[in-house]
């Protein structure tokens, strides 16, 4: 299988002692890898020192074979990515939002705008201000932006989050549609054990900055447990002794 993300042993520690410790996972291509645990468990903190928002004590970081430290334009170069929250320009439309952002990256076409546009099912809304959108489809605009650059890794952070049921309906579809039919690699976290069950082929859990394993299959978790929920349960009560 091609490696697409490879992490290794990386630590980022803050001034208060909080961080995560000794991260090491992979993720291969077309994989949809969900990175499960509960709020402040590190998620975010990894996700922003894979891409360069956060510089890292120690390890390694390789996307697409390049090593972040050192060929830092290469290895970000295909890569999409939403941290947190995306920055949308509300009283603008969502195509201008789009051609702004794609004025960062080269030979960004008109057509490839209404590409994204129509595949994130914000076509008919294009010329409307985002003020005006709900909070699911400011989410698909913001997975538009991720897909901008064409690229072969999309990074998302808690990208369901908040959305009521519809929402999170369409969100989760377009995702595996992606993967699939495009052969787009996602690294995905959230803390809804349910979502990364239904959305990911793939799942690391963190937990207290450390993580409980690095990427296990979800098909044979649950050859093994009734669900990924009671799996998770088991893990974290290993780590905590309480057996």
């Amino acid at each position: 299988m091609d490696k697409v993300l490879k992490v290794d042993r990386l630590t980022k520690l803050y001034k208060n002692g909080r961080g995560v410790r000794d991260i090491s996972f992979e993720v291969y291509k077309g994989d949809v890898f969900g990175f499960l645990g509960p709020n402040g468990a590190g998620k975010t903190t990894v996700m922003k020192s894979i891409t360069g928002l956060n510089t890292f004590k120690t390890g390694k970081v390789e996307i697409l074979g390049f090593d972040l430290k050192t060929q830092f334009e290469k290895a970000l170069g295909k890569v999409g990515s939403i941290i947190e929250t995306a920055d949308l320009y509300e009283y603008m439309s969502a195509y201008y939002n789009l051609k702004i952002a794609s004025r960062f990256y080269k030979n960004v076409e008109k057509y490839s705008i209404d590409e994204i546009l129509d595949i994130v099912k914000l076509t008919k809304f294009k010329n409307e201000k985002v003020s005006k959108f709900s909070l699911g489809m400011k989410q698909r605009l913001a997975l538009a932006l991720a897909l901008i650059s064409k690229p072969k890794l999309v990074i998302l952070d808690e990208p369901t989050n908040g959305l009521d049921i519809e929402g999170t309906v369409e969100m989760r579809n377009l995702i595996i549609e992606l993967s699939t039919l495009s052969g787009i690699t996602f690294f995905i976290s959230s803390h809804l054990v349910h979502e990364i069950e239904l959305m990911c082929n793939r799942v690391a859990i963190i937990n207290n900055g450390k993580l409980i394993n690095n990427g296990e299959n979800i098909k044979i978790i649950k050859e093994k447990y009734a669900s990924l929920e009671d799996f998770y349960m088991d893990e974290v009560k290993g780590i905590r002794g309480e057996i």
